[in-house]
Order: C-alpha cells, then sequence, then structure tokens
C-alpha cells in the first residue's frame, strides 16, 4: 500500500521500469519515516540539462543546469492565503531532476546511479517538507536525514 501519490515523468525516457519502481518505494519510505499523512501527492520530473537549465533560470536566476530543483507547494506567498480544506489531500510539490546530472554525479562519487537518483528524490522531497541548508546547523541536519533514509532503506553509497 503506498503512503504517498507519487506522479512519476520522465521527460528522458531514459529510466527503466526498475528505476521508477525503485524512486517510488523509496519516497513512500521516506514519507512513512516523516510522518507525512497519507495521500499526500507529490510529482517527480526526471529532465535533460538544457530542461533543468531552463527552469534554474527562469525560476531561480540561475544560468547553469543543475541536479534537482524542488518547488513546495506549501510555501505561502505574500498575500496568499491558505486554504483549509476538509479531506483535501496534501499536496506537498514537485520534484524536477536531472538525468545526465545524476549520472555524472554517481560516475563522480563513484555509486551507482540508481543510489544517486535516490539520494537526488529524498533531497528534493525533504525540501518540499520545508528542510533547508542555508545555515550550517540546517545542513547537517537535513544531510544528516537524507543519509538514515537512504541507509535504512538500502540505498548505500
Amino acid at each position: 500500500m503506498n503512503h504517498l501519490t507519487i506522479d512519476l515523468v520522465d521527460e528522458t525516457n531514459e529510466l527503466s521500469e526498475e528505476n521508477m519502481i525503485e524512486i517510488e518505494k523509496l519516497l513512500n519510505f521516506a514519507a512513512k519515516k516523516q510522518n507525512v499523512e497519507e495521500d499526500s501527492e507529490v510529482s517527480v520530473t526526471f529532465v535533460s540539462n538544457e530542461r533543468i537549465h531552463e527552469i534554474n533560470r527562469e525560476y531561480r536566476d540561475k544560468d547553469a543546469p543543475t541536479d534537482v530543483i524542488s518547488f513546495a507547494m506549501e510555501e505561502l506567498g505574500e498575500g496568499e492565503t491558505e486554504l483549509m480544506g476538509i479531506n483535501m489531500p496534501r499536496v506537498l510539490g514537485d520534484i524536477i531532476i536531472s538525468i545526465p546530472k545524476a549520472k555524472e554525479q554517481a560516475e563522480e562519487y563513484g555509486h551507482t546511479f540508481i543510489r544517486e537518483l535516490g539520494f537526488l528524490s529524498v533531497h528534493g522531497f525533504l525540501h518540499l517538507l520545508g528542510y533547508d541548508h542555508m545555515t550550517e546547523e540546517e545542513e547537517q541536519e537535513m544531510f544528516t536525514l537524507q543519509k538514515e533514509i537512504l541507509n535504512e532503506y538500502g540505498l548505500t553509497r
């Protein structure tokens, strides 16, 4: 039984069915560990370097490709009111991952592609839950948590 409703889209058509299933299982595992409400929704899109570069430039003013970008749905902008629907699923947001970047980094760090993909997925997922790494303490907390989730799940380096 899945904990989350996950919409996985591979725009690159490079991921195997096994890769997709693995990421889905991993994110469900992470959601349980973090006590995220059941049926919360998250979307994960796997893209090319060109596409993530565009998104990075457009939304973050960074003119370069990156490995993972998260868009949390729960961060309210100024003047936005929170809609508290009864029995509405919690929509966590979107995670966008560059497949070429994941491959490149897996090689660089000397671990498997699925380990890197898993790492990026969990990293993006924790951002959606409000974790960040702006300060050293935040970074330590977030990175420790990522490592724990990946190790417990069994995707070790």
